[in-house]
């Protein structure tokens, strides 16, 4: 046995004397290989010149040291893993305190549909409107009861809408009016001035149109509000006047229908095609949405107007852009013109 350990203390001050993968490799074949010592030990067990007693022990005991060696073998080799790994890091190291920098001809502009909410944003708060924003999924209520839109409207039609596969009781939301009756149900009292932008959802996909879309809706509530060029008319005609930054802009209200608005209009700017344009929708919030339970805003002594208008649209008259889908097919050569 003093042999045994002799021949287990020698291999396992050669492991830890090891300087590379190499040289331990090479001390485990000379001590574990086919012809190496420990394995030569183990050999002698079956030469016959030992009694079952004693071959018993003394295997049990070589069993033991060649364990000893590969313990010291493992422990040896993940040593010199880390501190490979560890020169590894310092050869590559990184100070996460430097700022980023673009790759060449990087890419560092916003998306032209982000820029444009930007813009809208920046100008109706310009004028005195806050931000105000809500669910992507919405419930029938707020999508369509509270809005004026009975059971039977087309509106809900299965063409028109995404329904949530819960019976019909959530949607994606059709457009961003929705937040207009949150932030009355949670404001409750006048005035009320917001612009609610956000993505909206509807079944349609063409150069100009996406099921996928972005809106933003103003409303303002407040005593004496009209439709007239003092109040709504004076409003947006200055924000899409300073919008396209042309003062000679010429913009017209159009007679339509809106189920949540009475009367109701569309907004048609001046091509320079000479062509009338539509750019939105707006009107005089119905008495009927006033008069919801719990908003309870009294229509004999307030008033107030609505609009919406796409942002992407915006974006697509904004950068000259006719094909909507350009937007979203990810084309950096295409998103990196943009400022």
């Amino acid at each position: 046995m003093e042999n045994v350990n002799r021949i287990v203390a020698e291999g396992i001050a050669a492991v830890e004397a090891a300087q590379d993968f190499n040289a331990l490799e090479q001390i485990k074949a000379r001590y574990l290989g086919k012809t190496g010592e420990l394995t030569g030990l183990l050999k002698t067990l079956f030469t016959g010149q030992m009694s079952p007693e004693e071959r018993k022990t003394i295997g049990a005991h070589i069993n033991e040291c060649k364990n000893r060696f590969q313990t010291a073998f493992n422990a040896k080799r993940d040593a010199l893993n880390e501190a490979k790994l560890q020169a590894r890091l310092a050869a590559e190291a990184l100070d996460i305190t430097l700022p980023g920098r673009a790759q060449e001809g990087g890419f560092t502009s916003l998306h032209p549909v982000t820029l444009t909410l930007q813009r809208v944003v920046e100008l109706f708060h310009g004028m005195g409107f806050e931000v105000a924003d809500g669910p992507e999924i919405e419930d029938d209520f707020h999508n369509f009861q509270a809005l004026n839109i009975p059971a039977n409207h087309p509106a809900r039609a299965m063409q028109d809408t995404f329904y949530v596969e819960n019976g019909f009781t959530d949607v994606l939301r059709t457009h961003t009016s929705p937040i207009q009756i949150r932030y009355m149900l949670d404001k409750k009292e006048p005035p009320i001035r917001i612009i609610a932008p956000g993505r909206v959802y509807r079944v349609d996909s063409d150069a100009t149109h996406s099921p996928m879309f972005h809106q933003a809706e103003g409303l303002w509530v407040e005593e004496g509000v009209t439709f007239a060029f003092t109040d709504l008319k004076a409003v947006f005609t200055d924000f899409i006047r300073r919008f396209f930054e042309r003062d000679d802009l010429q913009v017209r209200f159009r007679p339509s229908f809106f189920p949540f608005t009475e009367p109701s209009a569309e907004i048609d700017i001046m091509g320079e095609n000479g062509k009338w344009l539509e750019v939105g929708g707006c009107g005089m919030v119905h008495p009927n949405v006033f008069t919801l339970k719990n908003v309870n805003i009294d229509p004999e002594k307030y008033t107030g107007f609505a609009f919406g208008i796409g942002l992407d649209r915006f974006a697509m008259l904004r950068y000259n852009v006719n094909d909507l889908r350009l937007f979203f097919d990810n084309d950096l050569n295409f998103l990196k013109q943009f400022e």
